[in-house]
């Protein structure tokens, strides 16, 4: 049976909100004309890929060792049993069930939550600026990689300074305070050329080199993504933003790449196979970078937090490569190594941005449903010039701010109200009913308990840090920044709601009802739902 939509308009403040009261409507078919994934395997890859990043490899390693070690394996696993997963579970089934993206589903949910849809495109964007130039630095080390001798394993270029200390293949070498590793000094100097600027104040000027591996990652992206999917307690907290930014609920992607699906396709065991291997994944990458950073820590003689002192992409970039450095056959291991990283990389930057193009797109049908390579464009030109400034010198700086506010808390607070939208607006019996549809069973108590109460309750209080990179220490004002880029997503939410409360005639006395024009049963005889005055 074809699925059904309802064809009557919203017209009163009562549509703003969900009701379960119900009379029979005139009904229309809609036609099956979305695309759909050529093969099971394909969305499974893509939503892996997603979850399984550049994350994986050095935010989680560094977030166990700064937490405890082995003890934040603990919140970290209860999150994942009890927020995670459960909410990786139900952003599938969501955009499985109703086939649209992170903007328009809510008008079949609750559409005075619709200001969620446009926060996560902006959260999404901020992510793509500076994701795409850390995968720029990767595309860098890779093309360096293709040399006899490793150009980070010694100290005799002309980038190093007398700082440089050298280790490796040596003994009674001394690692003071203001000692450098060879891997640190290209990466700082050589790479960035971060030497060159003084901070946010001044970012200095162009790299060439990064801009044009910035430029040929946009051409990769671009190309992958113009036809569409048929080609392409403090501790707690940090457990909280390492699942959430891993597995990727409340990015817009999983209901992006799930509306591409069969509407009878096994959603609960892709949830389940996903959140396993990015586990594991993440648990592995932990086992293989505190070997490292222990036996460096060893090497020097220091401990090991003076090894692993800057957070974010440097253990990726200094940590790694300096590992590689000293194994036989380094320059085999440092470009496959490399290109793994610019790979992890794209699949999550394809996911990232598809979101923000399959919600775009299903919010105006009209303009571009004929127009999507050009729209494409337009968004990749966008990210490409929002990038610029990361490829400056001092880019990295700007790197680091976007990364800790750009998604940070903002990504937090969007996926709990998302969970509160759709389990206490929407109705948990309703939405398992579309599960039940779906995959011929209800989910149990369990997931009905993590949606209803749990997984918000572990969403509800979020802090930021304190900033420092490459013991450069942020201004204050570059702080008050930071919060300004994270409540510019998260201002829509209610901007959005204040002006549907405003613009909708009716009263908010009446009963809640959805925009019953998009209450899609999937394949169901639909249900009127009724006013009451």
């Amino acid at each position: 049976m074809k699925p059904w939509l309802f064809i009557r308009q919203c017209k009163s403040k009562a549509e703003l909100l969900p009701s379960h009261t119900a009379n029979p409507v005139l009904l229309v078919t809609q036609t099956d004309s979305r695309d759909k994934w050529s093969k099971k395997m394909d969305f499974l890859l893509s939503v892996i890929g997603f979850a399984v990043d550049l994350g994986n490899v050095w935010r989680f390693p560094y977030i166990c060792y700064q937490n405890g070690g082995g003890a934040f394996l603990i919140p970290y696993t209860l999150m994942a049993i009890f927020g995670g997963v459960p909410l990786f579970y139900m952003e599938l089934a969501l955009g499985q069930f109703h086939r649209t993206g992170a903007i328009s589903i809510w008008k079949r949910i609750c559409p005075i939550f619709k200001g969620v849809g446009f926060a996560i495109c902006i959260i999404a964007l901020y992510v793509s600026f500076y994701y795409n130039t850390i995968i720029a630095w990767a595309l860098y080390y890779f093309y360096s990689s293709f040399t006899g001798t490793l150009p980070w394993t010694s100290c005799d270029n002309p980038w190093n300074t007398p700082n440089c200390t050298n280790y490796f293949g040596k003994s009674n070498v001394t690692w003071t305070a203001f000692s450098k590793s060879p891997a640190e000094e290209f990466y700082t100097r050589k790479v960035l050329e971060i030497q060159k600027s003084s901070g946010l104040y001044d970012v200095g000027g162009i790299r060439w080199q990064l801009l044009l591996c910035l430029f040929l990652i946009f051409t990769i992206v671009y190309f992958s993504l113009w036809k569409g999917v048929k080609t392409s307690g403090k501790v707690w907290v940090d457990a909280a933003a390492q699942i959430f930014f891993s597995l990727g609920p409340g990015f817009g992607v999983l209901l992006a790449l799930a509306s591409y699906n069969h509407f009878n396709n096994n959603c609960y065991r892709d949830a389940i196979v996903t959140s396993a291997v990015n586990c594991l994944t993440s648990f592995l990458s932990g086992f293989v970078i505190f070997t490292v950073l222990g036996y460096m820590a060893e090497m020097r003689d220091v401990e090991v937090e003076d090894v692993a002192k800057d957070k974010g992409p440097s253990l990726l970039f200094i940590t790694y490569p300096e590992a590689i450095a000293n194994m036989v056959g380094s320059t085999f291991f440092a470009i496959i190594f490399f290109l793994m990283m610019i790979t992890l990389g794209l699949d999550s930057t394809f996911g990232g941005l598809e979101a923000v193009i399959t919600a775009v797109m299903d919010e105006y049908p009209h303009i571009l449903a004929k127009r999507r390579e050009l729209f494409v464009l337009g968004l990749i030109t966008i990210c490409f010039l929002a990038c610029l400034c990361l490829s400056c010198q001092g880019g990295a700086y700007v790197v680091k701010l976007l990364e800790e506010f750009g998604a940070g808390c903002s990504i937090l607070a969007v996926v709990l109200l998302e969970a509160i939208a759709v389990s206490w607006f929407y109705g948990i019996q309703r939405f398992c009913n579309d599960v039940k549809a779906m995959l011929g069973f209800t989910p149990g108590i369990f997931w009905k308990v993590c949606w209803v109460a749990i997984s918000p309750a572990f969403l509800a209080v979020s802090i930021f840090p304190p900033l420092m990179l490459f013991d450069y220490h942020y201004p204050e004002w570059s702080i008050s920044v930071g919060y300004l880029i994270g409540a510019s997503s998260f201002i829509c939410i209610p901007f959005y709601m204040v002006y549907k409360l405003v613009w909708t005639p009716g009263s908010l006395k009446q009963v809640r009802l959805p925009h019953p024009k998009h209450n899609y049963t999937g394949g169901r005889p639909a249900r009127r739902e009724a006013f009451q005055h």
